[in-house]
């Protein structure tokens, strides 16, 4: 009988928290959803599609998948037979500090390529992985973390910077975005979205999903998981959390938590109480 196996975890190295996933699926299906940092991993068996600007990719066994931070992305199985992985999401900062160190780029790194082939460096994220899972060395730890992340920067990053919305005129979406991280916690309704913003609910919808990504409702269900996570990390009960971020119940809770994070509140809280350190 084919089982699905997750197993997720916090490490703390080089002064920034480092999250990370060991997983198989079969039929798991990760929604549309973003990171706040990177997502970096490999597949080491199988092969997982996924939509990544505006287009569907396939990563097969012995690749690289890069996703850059707050980029809209899904996932799941090409097969039947699944897809394994070993997923790392360093933070930005993280990311940004080590390609300063390295003196190759004076920014946040950018990947415009979400699939690389790339033999060293997949051995080389490969043992980072292991040794974040296993090895109470922080100075391996540390060494192969770092060594395999300057790596994917020194020879994968392109020349520029990643695109920025700035440049973009649309104040009163950014004032509908900042509306939903102020009031994620309340039953918001598009109507009420609209009148803050003096749109109507279609143009603001429609405007909104073609900035961001994704459509009102769904963009602050990944605003509410990100609060849930801090408040689990805090030690929160599950369904004190549930209510806390705005979700119906626990059931509801759980069901978004683990399309976007692809595990379970419970596991996910379990992981800050046996290293209370982290």
């Amino acid at each position: 009988m084919r089982r699905e196996h997750t197993n997720f975890w916090h490490t703390h190295e080089l002064g920034s928290t480092v999250e990370a996933l060991t997983a198989t699926y079969f039929t798991h299906t990760f929604a549309r959803h973003t990171h706040e940092g990177f997502a970096i991993g490999i597949i080491e068996r199988g092969a997982e599609t996924f939509y990544y600007r505006g287009g569907t990719h396939i990563a097969p066994v012995g690749h690289i998948v890069v996703i850059n931070p707050d980029e809209i992305h899904t996932g799941q199985a090409v097969t039947a037979q699944g897809w394994s992985y070993r997923m790392l999401y360093p933070t930005a900062d993280f990311m940004l500090r080590v390609a300063s160190e390295i003196g190759v780029r004076p920014h946040i790194p950018y990947f415009g390529s979400p699939i690389l082939y790339d033999p060293v460096l997949y051995q080389a994220i490969r043992d980072a992985h292991r040794a974040l899972e296993s090895s109470h060395s922080p100075l391996e730890r540390e060494t192969r973390l770092l060594w395999a992340m300057a790596h994917l920067i020194r020879h994968h990053a392109d020349d520029r910077p990643a695109v920025s919305h700035q440049g973009v005129s649309h104040q009163a979406l950014q004032q509908a975005r900042d509306y939903l991280h102020m009031h994620y916690s309340e039953p918001l309704s598009l109507q009420t979205l609209a009148q803050v913003v003096h749109l109507s609910p279609f143009h603001l919808s429609r405007l909104f999903t073609a900035y961001f990504g994704l459509p009102p409702h769904t963009y602050l269900i990944q605003i509410r998981i990100q609060r849930a996570k801090k408040l689990l990390h805090q030690g929160w009960a599950i369904p004190d959390v549930a209510l806390a971020t705005g979700f119906a119940d626990q059931s509801h809770l759980n069901h978004a938590f683990k399309r976007v994070v692809g595990v379970a509140p419970g596991q996910y809280r379990k992981i800050r109480q046996d290293n209370p350190d982290l």
